[in-house]
């Protein structure tokens, strides 16, 4: 099910057909079924029993997708109040302007800023879509969030939105206090897609030196580029990123000199992950990317960075998104919030 992707603009109307080409071979992996799966959370249930009822379970266009996403808000739950909501332009990389939303939970001045980067497989998802739970994480933290919507594929290919992504993380270091926030706390964070930018953006600002993140929240991200792990080649009835999704994102996600291997495009590539931020990693059940998490986060751990996972059982991909239908959804915005807490109070009493 292509759940991970949506958002606007000129809309391919035919089927995303055919497999990413894949140098490792994995068309010549066999498939594995397993026993027939339902999950066992009623909330769940209830939410794909209105996906169908809203014809959106099983997108099978880019069209369809990016359908889903307008639909996927209603599962969000009622916006909370906020202090101060703002849309800005800010300078992009490819002369044009990069919209983001500023959320300030209060009229204090020097707020630690958290910039997030939405889901969507790199070719949808927008800052209405994520509107609901941003405000959320916004009040819980007290902490600013700007919320980035960078250059989608297939209309913008890689490297736009990591390019997008640094940039805008670049633009808070050197204006944050135009928006009320404190420069020397800023926090990077972003759900599938948005995880992988999340990451990327760390290793960018580590290898150009700034500019200087001291946490990085990963839900459910994306994190390789290959679908070798035998989990991408078990076949399950419980929704979710299946191989055939991953490979299909990724042909409209990378030109034809792209790399698999480039580490902005898989961070699990890189070489090694020291002098990162401290991390929080988010994964659920059923989902081959919890393997690329895990991973992710053991690779952190050796590489000397405090990294926290936590493990969401029966859930769906998107969960972080319904918090008026999934309490999971409740409580993984709670979690996200206390450990930006705990990471912005530490920097306070260790400054650079």
């Amino acid at each position: 099910m292509l759940c991970t992707i949506c958002g606007s603009g000129r809309v391919p109307e035919t089927p995303v057909e055919g497999n990413f080409a894949n140098p490792r071979g994995e068309q010549n992996q066999t498939t594995t079924k397993l026993e027939s799966q339902t999950p066992t959370d009623p909330q769940v249930k209830t939410v794909l029993d209105k996906m169908a009822a809203a014809g959106v379970a099983r997108p099978t266009t880019v069209a369809d997708v990016r359908k889903a996403y307008l639909f996927y808000p209603t599962l969000s739950g009622s916006p909370e109040q906020i202090f101060r909501i703002e849309d800005r332009d800010i300078p992009g990389p490819a002369k044009a302007n990069i919209g983001v939303r500023v959320y300030t939970p209060n009229s204090t001045s020097g707020l630690p800023i958290f910039v997030f980067f939405h889901g969507g497989g790199f070719v949808a998802g927008s800052l209405d879509t994520y509107d609901a739970p941003l405000r959320s994480v916004a009040n819980r933290c007290q902490c600013i969030v700007v919320s980035v919507a960078y250059r989608l594929a297939p209309e913008n290919r890689y490297p736009a939105a990591p390019d997008d992504a640094y940039a805008a993380t670049k633009w808070v270091a050197e204006h944050g206090s135009e928006i009320g926030g404190d420069p020397r706390r800023i926090a990077v964070g972003g759900d599938g897609a948005g995880g992988n930018l999340a990451a990327g953006v760390t290793l960018m600002a580590r290898e150009r030196g700034a500019p200087r993140l001291i946490f990085q929240v990963l839900i459910y991200p994306t994190l390789d580029a290959s679908t070798m792990r035998p989990v991408w080649w078990e076949e399950t009835d419980v929704p979710t990123v299946t191989r055939d999704v991953k490979n299909d994102i990724l042909r409209l996600y990378l030109p034809v000199t792209g790399s698999g291997r480039d580490p902005y495009v898989a961070p699990l590539s890189a070489k090694n992950l020291k002098n990162l931020p401290a991390a929080l990693v988010i994964t659920y059940e059923d989902n081959p990317m919890h393997d690329e998490g895990d991973e992710y986060a053991t690779r952190l751990r050796q590489d000397g960075v405090a990294t926290n996972v936590s493990f969401y059982p029966d859930m769906i991909h998107g969960f972080f998104l319904m918090a008026g239908d999934l309490a999971a959804g409740k409580k993984c915005i709670d979690e996200i919030a206390s450990a930006l807490r705990s990471a912005f109070k530490g920097a306070s009493q260790n400054p650079p």
